[in-house]
């Protein structure tokens, strides 16, 4: 069984920065390819970020290339997403999720464990 914890979320003002946190509960926490993923007020959830099982390749979409980070730390058993220059569109609820792969991860149906997701905000 995989558990997935996210902490880091809440309210920030427009240009500002935060940084989730999801804690991976497993056998082999750091054999799993890891992404964070949103779902914006009526809209649908949406891939943000996916990483490789070692952290060494990476994928931002578009939207945020450039401005957020996904990156991981196997002594601590985390991945973490950097957000900057937070733009209110950013707002969102935001989840972390695995995927029984080492290679990260594009398509949602992949991704078999996931967090509660944390709310993040950002005000204009």
């Amino acid at each position: 069984q995989v558990q997935l914890a996210e902490s880091g979320g809440g309210l920030v003002q427009a240009g500002g920065s935060l940084r989730l946190s999801c804690v991976v509960s497993a056998r082999a926490p750091n054999s799993y390819a890891m992404g964070w993923f949103r779902r914006a007020p009526g809209k649908e959830r949406e891939l943000v970020a996916t990483i490789n099982w070692d952290g060494g390749h990476t994928f931002h979409a578009d939207g945020v290339k450039g401005r957020f980070t996904i990156s991981r730390d196997h002594a601590k058993n985390a991945v973490y997403l950097q957000m900057n220059s937070l733009k209110p569109e950013d707002t969102a609820v935001y989840y972390c999720a695995a995927a029984p792969h080492t290679n990260y991860r594009t398509r949602e149906a992949d991704y078999v464990y996931w967090g509660q997701g944390i709310q993040v905000t950002v005000s204009s």
